[in-house]
C-alpha cells in the first residue's frame, strides 16, 4: 500500500463480493493544498444532475494525487480502454496520443480479487444496490431490510454511477461505481468494488461506450 495518510475504518463481519458498502470513519483531516483551486472546485463542486443534487467534494479532505487529471499514458492499451490499478489506487481512461484521463479510486477487497479483462455490458444511472443472500444470512438485522433492493439516490453504496464488469457473458459481480463516501477515495475501505467521486464516474460513465474493455492490473 503506497506510504500516504489513510483513513482508518471499522471492519464489521465479512465481506461480499458485490456488497460495495463501507462503515464509519475516524476523522482525519488531509492538507488543503488543492482547497482553493478554482478548476478543481468547479470540477467537484456540487452538481445537479437529474432530481439529485450531488454534494460537493470537500478538498481539504483528499490527496491532490486523486484528483481527475489528463496524464501521459505509454501503456499497451488502445485508447478507450480502462485500465485499473488497484494498488496504487488509480484508473486510467486511455486517450489518443500518448495520453489518459488518470481518477483516484477507492479500492475494497473485491477490487483487489479480481484481476484480469472483462467488458462492461452494462451501465447505470444512479443504480438500484441489494445485499447478497450471504450478507442477509450472515448479518440479518443489518441487512435483512434491503432484501427488496434499494433505489438509487444519495444514500446508495453504489452512487450515482455504475459500470458492470462482464467476462465471456457472465457478469463478474465487479463494477465501477459512485461513491457517498468521497474521503474513501485513495484509500482500501473495509468492503466493495472500485469506487470514485460521484462526479469522476459521471465523466468516465460519459466517455465510456457499452463493449468497453477493462484491463485490472
Amino acid at each position: 500500500m503506497p506510504a500516504l495518510s489513510r483513513r482508518a475504518f471499522i471492519l464489521l463481519g465479512a465481506f461480499s463480493l458485490a456488497g460495495c458498502v463501507t462503515y464509519p470513519r475516524e476523522d482525519q483531516m488531509k492538507p488543503a493544498s488543492m482547497a482553493n483551486n478554482p478548476e478543481y472546485q468547479e470540477m467537484y463542486g456540487a452538481k445537479q444532475d437529474g432530481n439529485v443534487l450531488i454534494p460537493a467534494v470537500d478538498l481539504s479532505e483528499i490527496d491532490p494525487r486523486f484528483l481527475r487529471q489528463n496524464v501521459p499514458y505509454d501503456g499497451p492499451h488502445l485508447p478507450g480502454t480502462i485500465v485499473v490499478d488497484p494498488h496504487e489506487r488509480f484508473l486510467y481512461l486511455v486517450q489518443p496520443g500518448g495520453r489518459a484521463m488518470r481518477y483516484g479510486i477507492g479500492v475494497g477487497k473485491a477490487g483487489l480479487e479480481f484481476q484480469g479483462t472483462a467488458n462492461i455490458q452494462r451501465a447505470a444511472k444512479w443504480p438500484r444496490w441489494a445485499p447478497t443472500q450471504a450478507m442477509i444470512a450472515r448479518e440479518p438485522e443489518r441487512y435483512g431490510p434491503y432484501a427488496a433492493g434499494l433505489p438509487g439516490g444519495l444514500t446508495n453504496p453504489l452512487g450515482a454511477r455504475a459500470l458492470y464488469l462482464y467476462r465471456n457473458g457472465q457478469d463478474t459481480l465487479y463494477r465501477l461505481h459512485g461513491t457517498n463516501e468521497p474521503w474513501t477515495i485513495g484509500s482500501a475501505v473495509s468492503s466493495g468494488c472500485i469506487r470514485l467521486f460521484n462526479q469522476d464516474i459521471i465523466d468516465l460513465y460519459n466517455r465510456t461506450a457499452i463493449g468497453s474493455r477493462v484491463v485490472v492490473l
